[in-house]
């Protein structure tokens, strides 16, 4: 089982290089997935038609749904596995895993069937109008309809297997389905390839997913012997404790990422009465952001296993440095780079497309959408450690806080005394505000996590506040 790794690696090795080994190849493996929705957009985009790359900007909230189970079951599995290693229940750790695995199988199906027999008023509520309707079907055919099951599939694999601390395994996973992604783009969307458009951009996308799901599956079965991550079907069940471990800490991340596709739809539905130039250069400018944000999103997932580990096991001053070396990483690099891309908008967005209209438009987005990325870090941060230690419901309100209260009200606001340029600074505005309450939320936790183990419930109790 290769123990003597897991606690050499959680409990023994310096702080700083710990966080690194774990997150560092989470973070390379979050970029690689933000180029590959990048070279969509790239290939798409050396069309030179702004149709299919709106179409590819318009499907983005589907996909974005996808995130929906992946922490409902990623997240939850992998935090309820990370949890049970600390306390060395080896028999948890098995059934969570199968549970998060078949229950995402499942999903993903039920995803595919519902989005295809919904698909005309799904395509209406994506803000797809005539000029764009059928470069956007045959763009969700690939990666939905077909695709769901292997997108999902691979992602909560490679949370389960970053879970035991194998976070490099779980980065060339999901790096090799993108590279293939990559590969692939340009072969079927372009006029010198299959010349297929968006709709080749999605079926590079559903068979690089369908490759890195081969990986983990071979991957599993050589290391049988040592993994602690099972999917064997007599592991599987509907153990009470097992449920409520993970959705305790899956549901409400499950709800944050369908509270943001809501917004994402709705910032789609406002600028799509502006014209399809001006959706492909949101879309452009929103997908560069990614860089950066999932930068943010790969240490606030890297270190979560140290996290839980460390709380399981007692060892709270370990569990506080952590996260206090990851905010003082990542919150100064975010600075850098919103003055970056707040300097260089024009040449990126030109990057993407030669066309002056999209141009001027992404520019413009692409200043207001990077005010965000300092403050956004912060919420990652904070909401990475309620997941970590199981407090499922401090993450739900941190998602009500963004969406509902603050992000998707902005935008009616913003967009009503700037049309559609107030549109990127919604979510500055929603980030500022719960960063503060982030800072807020970790002194509070530092706080009641200094007292003595005694006086607070153990992590199964906490999992289900």
């Amino acid at each position: 089982m290769a123990d003597d790794q897991k606690i050499l690696l959680f409990e023994k090795l310096p702080i700083p290089k710990a966080v690194m080994q774990l997150s560092v190849p989470t973070v390379l493996s979050s970029l690689v997935m933000v180029i590959y929705n990048l070279a969509d957009t790239y290939f798409v985009g050396m069309m030179n038609d702004p149709v299919q790359n709106a179409a590819v900007t318009l499907a983005a909230p589907v996909l974005l749904a996808f995130n929906a189970v992946n922490n409902l079951f990623g997240v939850g599995s992998s935090s309820m596995m990370s949890r049970a290693l600390g306390s060395r229940d080896y028999d948890k750790v098995g059934r969570s895993s199968a549970f998060g695995f078949y229950c995402s199988l499942i999903a993903g199906l039920l995803f595919s069937f519902l989005c295809f027999s919904f698909r005309g008023p799904l395509l209406r509520v994506l803000g797809a109008d005539p000029s764009t309707v059928a470069a956007t079907l045959e763009y969700l055919r690939w990666t939905v309809m077909c695709g769901a099951a292997p997108a999902i599939l691979n992602v909560v694999m490679a949370y389960m297997v970053r879970a035991e601390g194998a976070s490099l395994h779980a980065s060339i996973g999901t790096m090799s389905g993108c590279l293939l992604n990559i590969i692939l783009d340009p072969v079927f969307i372009l006029p010198w390839g299959l010349n297929m458009g968006a709709a080749g951009a999605g079926l590079a996308t559903f068979l690089s997913n369908c490759a890195a799901c081969c990986y983990f599956f071979v991957l599993l079965y050589v290391r049988r012997k040592k993994t602690v991550v099972c999917i064997s079907p007599r592991k599987f069940g509907f153990r009470k404790e097992i449920v409520l471990g993970v959705c305790g800490v899956g549901v409400p991340a499950a709800i944050q990422n369908l509270l943001n596709v809501t917004g994402m739809t709705i910032l789609n539905n406002f600028t799509a009465p502006f014209g399809a130039h001006a959706v492909a250069a949101m879309g452009i400018a929103q997908k560069v952001n990614m860089v950066p944000l999932q930068v943010a999103i790969g240490f606030s997932q890297g270190v979560m296993p140290l996290i839980s580990y460390n709380y399981a096991s007692k060892n709270r001053e370990r569990m506080k440095a952590s996260i206090m070396f990851t905010i003082r990483t990542i919150v100064p690099l975010m600075v850098v780079v919103s003055v970056l891309f707040s300097a260089g908008a024009g040449p990126i967005i030109s990057a993407f497309m030669k066309n002056e209209d999209i141009i001027a438009y992404g520019t413009r987005f692409l200043r207001g959408a990077c005010l965000c990325l300092p403050f956004l870090c912060m919420d990652f941060i904070a909401v990475g450690v309620f997941q970590a230690l199981g407090h499922g419901r401090k993450a739900l309100v941190f998602a009500i806080l963004r969406k509902i209260l603050l992000e998707i009200p902005a935008l009616y606001v913003l967009n009503f005394l700037f049309p559609l340029y107030g549109l990127p600074y919604a979510q500055f505005v929603a980030e500022f505000v719960l960063s503060i309450a982030s800072v807020v939320m970790l002194n509070r936790i530092f706080k009641s996590e200094g007292r003595p183990a005694g006086q607070k419930d153990t992590g199964e109790q906490e999992s289900l506040n």
